[in-house]
């Protein structure tokens, strides 16, 4: 992966916040060493809302460039000074890029480290902005409609069930921006097996504005809920769909 050009700052600043406990060891093999955590702990759900190693894991892909056409494309759909609903933000560095950008953003996720983390970022900047609990959003109904965009990336394939996921996001904003990670070999424990096919085709169903492939596996979907589809867009999400699913990927 390639190295973005604010790397640095991203690693010194979480070096920074956990100070004599900072461990670049574990940033260097963060990837085993939420494995390690995962064992140790034995459940997915309990590593989501206590892990410290996501801190280091969650640092090292803001330091690449996996996601910045991810963020191109919020910028191409809508201006700055939208709302936006960053969903299963993590430690929040792709909210905190759209906040430089001038976008107004609200941040959503389970309590834990990394949502701590993410505060400290918001204070250190000087910066408000809401951060919703997702575990008082399952009682209260916590986040809030009437966003202009809601997005979630790198995040659908940590869930038990995608399509609820999407009607969360279709319920508070106007927009949807997703991807969709096809199964590789070797992949981590905690990303479930996608039904792609089946996710492009509600996008494509669903008033899709924008379909992109990246990365070789990662399907990027822009849907607006309750429209009509643009044509040629939805033509190529579909003709994704049927490659995918003749290639028995996922089965």
């Amino acid at each position: 992966m390639t190295l973005r050009p604010d790397a640095a700052a991203e690693e010194a600043e979480l070096r920074e916040y956990l100070g004599e406990h900072f461990d670049r060891r574990r940033l260097e093999r963060h990837r085993a060493e939420v494995e390690a955590e995962l064992a140790r702990i034995g459940d997915e759900l309990t590593l989501y809302r206590t892990s410290d190693s996501y801190l280091y894991d969650l640092t090292a892909f803001a330091m690449w460039t996996t996601k910045d056409p991810y963020r191109a494309e919020v910028m191409r759909a809508v201006r700055p000074g939208a709302r936006l609903l960053d969903y299963g933000c993590g430690i929040g560095s792709d909210g905190l890029r759209l906040l430089r950008e001038g976008y107004t953003v609200a941040f959503a996720d389970f309590d834990n480290p990394s949502t701590r983390y993410l505060r400290w970022r918001l204070e250190r900047r000087g910066l408000t902005a809401p951060v919703y609990d997702l575990d008082a959003d399952a009682v209260s109904g916590g986040v809030p409609g009437g966003f202009d965009l809601a997005y979630a990336f790198d995040v659908i394939e940590h869930v038990e069930d995608p399509f609820a996921f999407l009607a969360a996001l279709e319920r508070r904003a106007r927009l949807v921006l997703v991807n969709l990670l096809e199964p590789e070999p070797g992949e981590t424990a905690l990303h479930h097996d996608l039904p792609v096919a089946e996710l492009l085709a509600h996008a494509a169903a669903s008033g899709l504005r924008s379909y992109g492939l990246h990365h070789g596996r990662s399907h990027l979907v822009l849907y607006e809920p309750g429209q009509r589809a643009r044509p040629r867009v939805a033509l190529a999400a579909r003709r994704a769909a049927a490659r995918f699913a003749a290639s028995g990927a996922g089965r």
